[in-house]
């Protein structure tokens, strides 16, 4: 296998839940040496969490290296800042002061390393909200992303923690660039991303179309569709199936794959346009049309007329589908939910280099409580019996399975 992008940077990750993690998972997918800085004794309470958050440390902690430090101690603040000295970045995503209280805030790591680049992860960046802690789903309520996603009257969030997610890409982008600006000028700096900013981000095309017409816009479930046919529709055997016509040329070819003439005749139907203004009656008709076929069928129909057409999934689904498993878009996972020892395929980053997805893998599966305690510190410089003092003070924590 060829060389990761990544590869020979140092990145030391504090952080819990998604953000953090996700922007750790993301440079240590690309190849960077991410040692996750666990707080001792408890580690990442993220390993715990019950319900829909039990696959959370799975998910985002593949490809890292655990230590497990207490940093409420002297001698845990001085071992970090060991093992800082040699890191490229510094990412966490605690919250608004805990680093400081730490001792592990940008200035006080920067005296350290002047070289270091120290990405917070934040709810807000700088201004009046800075100071409050912040949730992915609390964002999505604040920007209007949950006025825009339920239908009117019923704010709703995203099936995902997309803002979380988001958040971490833009965070890990920042890095790279300070890492860019560093080569230039030797310096490091504090950099930050936020989950607010991440959401209203999301929100830009609706604050133009806003200022552009005057008019506010709808909750995405009542809003005035730019198509025709954009729709999801139940078939014959009880499926569903997302189907989009964005041109004429695929009505064209969409009316005759499902022998359609009378519809292709029509004058009232001649353009995208006044498709959309003829939705009223041509989604129902086209609805009772495709209740003759089932969803096999309806599939394939769809994909010989060229348009663009999806099953209405669930995430079980994806354990199976073809096209992930072709590609090397799972990456078979250990649970650790399950006690790490059943692996099921978990989603790869969604990135190819050159044609091949290789260089984005799992090399690692997601580490133990202070599974690298040893190996990370003698990296750092520290002899043996200065760790085995640590581990029997308590400062160091490891799993016991």
């Amino acid at each position: 296998m060829s060389v990761k992008p990544l590869a020979g940077l140092r990145v030391l990750e504090f952080s819990h839940t998604i953000m953090g993690p996700c922007a750790g998972l993301v440079l240590a997918d690309l190849g960077a040496d991410v040692v996750k800085v666990e707080p001792a004794p408890a580690g990442d309470h993220t390993r715990r969490l019950p319900g829909f958050a039990a696959g959370f440390f799975a998910t985002f902690n593949r490809n890292k290296r655990s230590i497990a430090l207490d940093l409420k101690q002297p001698e845990g603040r001085a071992a970090a800042h060991r093992l800082v000295a040699g890191a490229d970045i510094v990412l966490e995503n605690y919250g608004p002061g805990t680093m400081e209280r730490l001792g592990c805030g940008y200035e006080q790591l920067r005296a350290v390393n002047p070289r270091l680049v120290y990405l917070a992860l934040k709810g807000f960046l700088a201004g009046p909200y800075e100071h409050r802690p912040a949730l992915d789903e609390v964002v999505q309520f604040q920007s209007g992303l949950a006025y825009m996603t339920g239908p009117p009257g019923r704010p709703l969030r995203a099936g995902a923690s997309i803002i979380d997610i988001l958040g971490a890409v833009f965070g890990v982008t920042a890095a790279l660039a300070a890492l860019r600006e560093r080569d230039a000028t030797g310096q490091g700096q504090r950099i930050s991303s936020a989950l607010f900013e991440s959401a209203v981000f999301l929100m830009g095309s609706h604050m133009a179309g806003l200022a552009a017409t005057g008019e506010p816009p709808p909750p995405m479930p009542a809003r005035r569709g730019a198509w025709g046919i954009y729709d999801a529709f139940e078939t014959g055997d009880g499926g569903q199936l997302f189907i989009g016509i964005t041109s004429d040329q695929q009505w064209a070819r969409f009316t005759g794959a499902f022998g359609l003439a009378e519809l292709a005749a029509d004058a009232r139907l001649a353009t995208n346009a006044q498709r959309a203004k003829e939705r009223s009656w041509l989604i129902p008709s086209l609805q009772e049309a495709f209740r003759r076929f089932d969803q096999a069928e309806l599939a394939r129909r769809c994909e010989a007329a060229g348009i663009s057409w999806a099953p209405v999934g669930q995430p079980a689904d994806l354990f199976e589908d073809p096209h992930l498993l072709a590609g090397g878009g799972l990456l078979q996972t250990a649970i650790s939910a399950l006690g790490g020892g059943a692996r099921f395929g978990l989603p790869a980053l969604p990135l190819e280099f050159g044609e091949a997805r290789e260089r984005v893998a799992l090399h690692r599966q997601p580490p133990r409580m202070g599974e690298h305690n040893g190996e990370v510190l003698a990296e750092a410089g520290f002899a043996a019996a200065e760790i085995t003092a640590l581990a029997a003070a308590g400062i160091l924590a490891e799993a016991s399975a």
